[in-house]
């Protein structure tokens, strides 16, 4: 088992999921696509320039080049986008709970169209988690929760699905930080378009939506991501994916605290669930 890495995905799983509630509380008072184009041009702009400080290159080998702009459509622009835009609609912890699904899904791609060999704990893992996120998502899905909102989050979780597969060895080349800034200029230039056709720039400024803003930046955006591109790298992308399968804990968690939205006992339950399932996943040693 390898403790730094469960230490860096649990980290990654608070930090991620809390983006599903400064993301809610960002799309109440400014456009969602515009107001996630500027995010991500701030975010890659300050992730570029650390990497040149550090001594980073952006002469990057093809494959890190392919990964960037896969990643950026897929997981910035498709994925990041339409949740934006949903949580118009839906709360922030629907959005997360759907989220989490993706585990299964990398680990069903990757079966099916990789031809990857899944051991049977990584399988039994798997299920184990989805059982977790269907116990959250039993008790938060009721009458009245919007359709088209809720298709967007479940295209998008199929975006990220791609963009995590992408992944594969982009770390062994180096520059991670720079790859990290540049996949998240991609993602801002892709979402100006059908943010300028689409939106006006109407925003009410408040202290908690530039609060909100500037944490999604430095926490989702730049660390997040970095951590999410090393575990990838130090541990693969089905063992990666696991953590995702805390959103639904963490994301009600967050929402509950900082936007009022309710946690019952399920939840807990469902957590316990869960984390059973990545400790089967993370303690299999043929993957």
């Amino acid at each position: 088992m390898d403790i730094r890495a469960i230490l860096a995905g649990l980290a990654f799983a608070v930090i991620w999921s809390s983006a599903f509630t400064s993301a809610r509380v960002i799309v109440a008072e400014a456009p969602p696509i515009l107001s996630l184009s500027l995010r991500f041009l701030i975010s890659g702009l300050i992730g570029v320039g650390l990497a040149r400080l550090l001594g980073h290159t952006w002469r990057l080998n093809r494959a890190q080049w392919q990964t960037i702009f896969i990643f950026g459509l897929c997981q910035n622009a498709l994925y990041l986008g339409l949740n934006f835009v949903a949580m118009q609609t839906i709360e922030a912890s629907l959005a997360s709970i759907i989220a989490s699904t993706m585990p299964l899904l990398v680990g069903l791609v990757g079966w099916v169209w990789f031809k990857e060999k899944l051991p049977i704990l990584v399988v039994l893992g798997l299920i184990v988690g989805v059982i977790g996120t269907a116990l959250i998502m039993g008790v938060r899905i009721q009458g009245g929760t919007d359709f088209f909102g809720i298709t967007l989050c479940i295209v998008g979780v199929l975006s990220i699905t791609v963009a995590t597969l992408s992944m594969r060895g982009v770390s062994s080349g180096g520059n991670l930080l720079m790859i990290v800034g540049l996949q998240m200029l991609v993602g801002a230039v892709i979402l100006a378009f059908p943010g300028v056709v689409f939106e006006e720039w109407e925003v009410v400024w408040t202290p908690k939506l530039l609060l909100a803003f500037f944490y999604t930046v430095l926490m989702p955006g730049l660390l997040a991501t970095f951590i999410w591109f090393w575990l990838v790298g130090r541990i693969g992308a089905v063992r990666a994916a696991t953590f995702h399968f805390l959103n639904p804990f963490f994301g009600v968690l967050i929402a509950a605290i900082f936007l009022g939205e309710s946690l019952g006992i399920w939840d807990a339950v469902g957590v316990i669930v869960i984390m059973a399932g990545i400790f089967m996943v993370q303690t299999s040693r043929n993957i």
